[in-house]
């Protein structure tokens, strides 16, 4: 409550709250706030030239070029971005917990291989590495929430590997040693309650990173697969139109960066709220 709290006298992170807010209540309430499903072709949805229609008090966003509603779309999208940008996020932030803990507390040969190991993965451009895990399985929603995941805990591990190590250096642990206390104990008591905030901050941050690759792999035609709507495939399949029709190309672009946006203001806040070192700044 007390950081809910910190978090509304700022009014950056209380507009980031209030986006994914809109955002989350819009994809769990979609049945009942769109008209038509996201996949169906209207009879009407096309001028009799076969063009989109424009916004209007019917369509809200207007329609794409196979005669769909788009605020349908838009909204159903916003399902997969937040499915996809929770799960590989919370994926990658464990696993790179995981990894940083294990070789940050172990040292010697473990630590040394799993971080060389790491260093390997950050080697590979994470773009490029996704979109060529994305080719070799088949795209679907949790193929590519997998994908995601598989090349962001990397930087993770890397900071959670530097606190861990930071951690374990200092007089507090090196007393709980003195006095006999085991290993697991160590751990459990002392080191991963330090390490919370900074997994929950990348658990926040890394959210807009998620949703803004899951974006990229869809417009490039590796991420998750038509019909089923998605932020980014709804850009791909409609930037034929984009000079005729702008609309299909730019309300999903403006959905996509808002809710990056939003992410990051409140990640940002968090970071702020969490590390001691900023306590009386604000």
């Amino acid at each position: 409550m007390a950081i809910l709290r910190q978090l509304a006298r700022r009014k950056l992170a209380l507009f980031g709250l209030a986006v994914i807010a809109v955002v989350v209540g819009a994809a769990f309430a979609a049945p009942w706030i769109v008209a038509y499903s996201p996949n169906e072709q209207l009879f009407d949805g096309l001028t009799l030239e076969g063009a989109p229609l424009p916004p209007d008090g019917r369509f809200w966003f207007g329609t794409d070029l196979l005669g769909r509603d788009l605020f349908s779309r838009i909204v159903y999208g916003a399902r997969t971005s937040l499915i996809i940008g929770i799960v590989a996020n919370g994926a990658a932030v464990l696993i790179g917990a995981v990894v940083g803990v294990t070789a940050g507390f172990l040292r010697g040969f473990v630590g040394a291989a799993l971080m060389r190991f790491t260093d390997l993965m950050m080697a590979f451009p994470a773009l490029l590495l996704a979109i060529v895990l994305a080719a070799i399985f088949s795209p679907s929603l949790w193929i590519v929430a997998l994908v995601i995941a598989m090349v962001n805990w990397v930087q993770v591990a890397r900071v959670i590997y530097t606190e861990t190590t930071s951690i374990t250096e200092r007089d507090f642990v090196t007393a709980e040693r003195s006095l006999g206390a085991t290993p697991p104990r160590i751990l459990m008591r002392h080191v991963l309650p330090h390490l919370v905030s900074t997994m929950v901050v990348w658990g926040t941050l890394g959210i807009a990173t998620t949703v803004l690759l899951e974006a990229t792999l869809s417009y490039l035609g590796v991420g998750v697969q038509p019909p089923t709507p998605s932020w980014g495939n709804i850009i791909f399949e409609n930037q034929t139109y984009f000079a005729t029709a702008p609309w299909l190309v730019f309300v999903p672009g403006i959905a996509i960066v808002m809710l990056a946006l939003a992410f990051n203001l409140v990640g940002d806040a968090l970071r702020d709220i969490l590390d001691p070192t900023q306590k009386g700044r604000f």
